[in-house]
């Protein structure tokens, strides 16, 4: 089993009307990050009608700082204005305790 100290917990609020082009772009995302060895658990959520959320986890601080240096995070710095009211939240944190498959 892999271990996970550290994560990322991102909240997006879509701009009325994008919506569903934000679900679609965070659906997009999850090839992306198969492609990424150490993002371990990645999450794409929808918390109420035009909030939307990432979590992910990694092993440690080298995983989330590649992470942040990927593909996913280049398209929402690129899409952000088009699709969000505001910049994404971004918030380290610690991982306590996990389970994983």
């Amino acid at each position: 089993m892999t271990n996970v100290s550290v994560a990322l917990f991102v909240k997006l609020r879509a701009k009325p009307g994008k919506e569903s082009e934000v679900e679609d772009f965070l659906k997009a995302g999850q090839a992306i990050v198969q492609e990424e060895p150490l993002t371990i658990a990645w999450f794409a959520i929808r918390m109420g009608p035009s909030t939307f959320g990432i979590f992910d986890a990694f092993p440690d601080d080298a995983g989330r700082q590649a992470h942040l240096a990927g593909r996913v995070a280049a398209a929402l710095k690129e899409k952000a204005s088009e699709l969000l009211v505001e910049p994404p939240s971004i918030e380290n944190v610690q991982v306590l305790a996990a389970k994983l498959p």
